[in-house]
């Protein structure tokens, strides 16, 4: 649940504290990219959560996942809490995988639309938008090759936004000098 839902995002995040959880289950702590992370995910009957009912169709359930990390190297520590509504019933094992099977496309979306501005750019056709946007992945993982395959660490710690930057710039001086005569 984003903000952009605000009604059902806030009033969800102001029932969940009243209501009784049907599942929970946790993992961790276990250690991933440098830190250590714990997840619980607790699951609610709509239901009981959701305000404007009549807006939301069906029998909803709510996913809550909390995450507590600890970074390694330093020590800091941070907690989230996130929130998603679905159709699907299931018990908190199986919806909290899931979740993160839906975290990992969604940050993969996120790389595509602030780097590359996928949202931005309008299609004229289903062909289209396909062949784009195999386009754009294509970039993203040359990228990520090319990062991986760098020897300078000042290469390697280049962002995607910086790193296409960089290579637009160095097309446009291609274009303007094979434009000259």
């Amino acid at each position: 649940l984003k903000a952009n839902q605000r009604t059902l995002r806030y009033g969800i995040e102001d029932n969940v504290g009243l209501a009784e959880p049907v599942d929970v289950y946790s993992e961790g702590p276990f250690l991933e990219h440098g830190r250590i992370e714990t997840r619980v995910c607790r699951i609610f009957r709509g239901n009981d959560l959701i305000t404007d009912r009549e807006k939301w169709n069906g029998d909803l359930t709510v996913v809550e996942i909390r995450t507590a990390t600890e970074r390694k190297s330093d020590g800091q520590k941070s907690s989230e809490r996130r929130f998603y509504v679905s159709s699907f019933h299931g018990s908190a094992r199986r919806l909290g995988t899931i979740a993160r099977m839906h975290w990992a496309i969604e940050s993969m979306h996120w790389d595509l639309d602030r780097n590359l501005r996928q949202d931005f750019i309008r299609r004229k056709s289903t062909r289209s938008a396909r062949n784009l946007d195999t386009i754009q992945r294509m970039v993203l993982a040359i990228l990520s090759i090319w990062k991986g395959k760098r020897k300078k660490l000042s290469d390697k710690a280049k962002g995607t936004a910086e790193l296409i930057g960089e290579l637009s710039m160095n097309f446009t001086a291609i274009i303007h000098m094979l434009a000259q005569k």
